[in-house]
């Protein structure tokens, strides 16, 4: 059974810095797409960044220019590096992948992947 395990989340003060990372284990199933969301209290998950196998990046308005997403495809990890963190990115961060190639206008769309992690707390405070 294959298994998401995000990393990395924490206490950053504003203006800070922290990167994330997502390792599936439990299995040699080869993800396509892998990505992050984020989910801040009392609102619903959003679309953070996503890669593909291939190389193809995307990402949220909001992290564009702040955030990086990268991947490694012969481990199975996929990592977010956040930059100049605002009190709004706090959230859970979850990792989420599906097997199969998600086409342009699926990747930010929560219900096209099939595999999530538990989520990583990120805060971002004085």
């Amino acid at each position: 059974q294959v298994q998401l395990a995000e990393s990395g989340g924490g206490l950053v003060q504003p203006g800070g810095s922290l990167g994330l990372s997502c390792s599936a284990s439990g299995s040699t199933v080869r993800f396509d797409t892998m990505g992050w969301f984020r989910q801040a209290p009392g609102k619903e998950r959003e679309f953070v960044a996503t890669t593909r196998r291939s190389g193809g990046t995307y990402y949220a308005e909001s992290a564009r220019g702040r955030f990086t997403i990268s991947r490694d495809n012969a481990e199975n990890t996929v990592y977010l590096q956040m930059n100049s963190l605002n009190p709004e990115d706090t959230a859970v961060y979850y990792c989420a992948a599906n097997i199969n190639r998600l086409i342009t206008s699926s990747v930010r769309n929560p219900q096209m992947y099939s595999y999530w992690g538990q989520g990583t707390q990120v805060t971002v405070s004085s």
